[in-house]
């Protein structure tokens, strides 16, 4: 048996009824990261001692019969740009290569309560600012189902990582898709959470901007969608260094009531996007549910540039500033296309757009009232070739991404399922919500998941 394909759920079954030790997890773990993350280099930063001296610890509390959380031995990785104790919150920027955290991320420390082994830590793009992983600090991160194709940014590192059984459940964040974009490119799942589900802090750096605090979420990527359940579950909770967390009441039992949308505001997709999409509806029928097709759907390209304002222009020089400091390609592009696509926003009109946003988000969860869930495609084409956005234009990405980009500014739960390949290529569905009903996503996407997902975890193609 080899232990580093097994899921999340499964390993730490095996832990917790004796049948292999945690140490044993973790040192498959360490010889598959060996193994494979050099064709990949999707984790960037690992301390092997660490690793083992955490299992070890796991060990420990099993002979002296302690109770273990739900992740007690499962391997885990952390995105660079949370904090750590120890390692350095470097976000892909050399001039944060030495950052060294000196506590931990809520998120951290939701992953240790419930047991999980911090394997090491994923690649992220710089700035943690484009749907594809590359950097001057730790270089691109390969897609491990076809090098030729993005792993997904910000967080393809975990994404690739996950995909190729370096740790069962990557840790991810998404601000215009991070998670969920990563998670179809490798060809697994991942969720956002809804706004405050999932607190977080960084003390190596100053709060937030309300962009960021407003869309910004923790969240986590997994080969099963079960292991993102339990990803989420470690993960939520109560802590007061972040003022947007809550504890959501218990969530009612989903009543099995879907819609989906395959063109809202007249978006084209490719063909596989959109036959993926109505496979994924047959799906849910298949297993019971009533699944209506809609001709429209609330704003989503109007979500997608409010998005882009509330990222962007509360304060462009000094983001415009840090980009050129760091002198990245990729970062720069971004940066300088999302703010000549915005245009210059006065403080006026910044207040305007977080007024419009209220108006966004009711007649969102008034659709959510209507229909539990909702089916759309992930994004507008399969999976970018590598460093696409730098041939083709900001706006022409921009336009392909509105599925990614407008459920953030929302603030309600989507999920990434993977659902088949076309080629070397991933295809999925996204799976929305309304607030605090994260379960609903997880219930649809079984259901999806258990009619044919992509083989996982594989080994790395050349």
């Amino acid at each position: 048996m080899e232990l580093w394909r097994l899921s999340a759920a499964q390993t730490a079954n095996l832990i917790r009824l004796k049948q292999v030790s945690a140490t044993e997890v973790a040192e498959a773990a360490l010889a598959r990261l060996d193994a494979v993350n050099p064709a990949l280099n999707a984790v960037v930063d690992h301390n092997p001692e660490d690793v083992r001296a955490q299992a070890s610890a796991v060990d420990a509390q099993i002979a002296r019969g302690a109770a273990l959380g739900p992740l007690a031995g499962v391997p885990v990785t952390i995105k660079i740009n949370i904090d750590q104790k120890g390692y350095a919150t470097s976000n892909g920027l050399r001039g944060k290569a030495d950052l060294i955290a000196t506590e931990n991320n809520p998120v951290v420390d939701g992953f240790l309560r419930a047991g999980a082994v911090l394997l090491g830590r994923t690649n992220t793009p710089a700035f943690s600012a484009r749907y594809f992983t590359d950097n001057l600090l730790h270089g691109a991160t390969k897609n491990p189902r076809d090098p030729a194709l993005t792993p997904g940014g910000s967080s393809g590192g975990a994404a690739a990582a996950t995909a190729a059984g370096i740790g069962c459940i990557g840790h991810g964040n998404d601000i215009g898709g991070s998670v969920r974009y990563p998670a179809y490119a490798c060809g697994i799942h991942g969720l956002r959470p809804g706004l405050g589900r999932v607190p977080t802090y960084n003390a190596t750096g100053p709060d937030r901007s309300i962009g960021f605090q407003l869309m910004s979420v923790q969240g986590p990527l997994a080969r099963t969608v079960h292991d993102v359940r339990l990803g989420f579950q470690a993960m939520a909770g109560r802590d007061i260094r972040d003022p947007w967390c809550f504890e959501a009441p218990p969530c009612p039992q989903p009543p099995r009531l879907a819609a989906f949308c395959a063109h809202p505001e007249g978006i084209e997709t490719a063909p596989e996007v959109e036959a993926a999409l109505r496979d994924a509806a047959r799906r849910l029928q298949d297993a019971g549910w009533t699944v209506i097709e809609l001709d429209g759907l609330p704003p989503l390209k109007e979500a997608s540039l409010i998005m882009h304002k509330l990222w962007i222009a509360d304060a462009p020089e000094r983001i415009l500033a840090a980009a050129e400091a760091e002198g990245d390609p990729g970062a720069l592009f971004a940066m300088r296309g999302a703010m000549d696509w915005v245009g210059p926003v006065s403080i006026t009109e910044f207040g305007d757009t977080l007024t419009r946003r209220a108006a966004l988000v009711r007649a969102w969860a008034e659709l959510f009232e209507r229909y539990p869930v909702l089916l759309m495609p992930v994004s507008s084409e399969l999976p970018f070739p590598v460093d696409a956005d730098l041939r083709n234009g900001f706006r022409w990405l921009t336009e392909r991404q509105y599925f990614m980009a407008g459920p953030p500014a929302i603030g309600m739960p989507a999920l990434t399922v993977s659902t088949g390949m076309v080629g070397t290529a991933p295809v999925g569905v996204q799976i929305l919500a309304g607030r605090g009903r994260e379960e609903f996503c997880f219930a649809a996407g079984e259901a999806i998941e258990a009619r044919g997902t992509p083989p996982s975890p594989i080994d790395p193609r050349a």
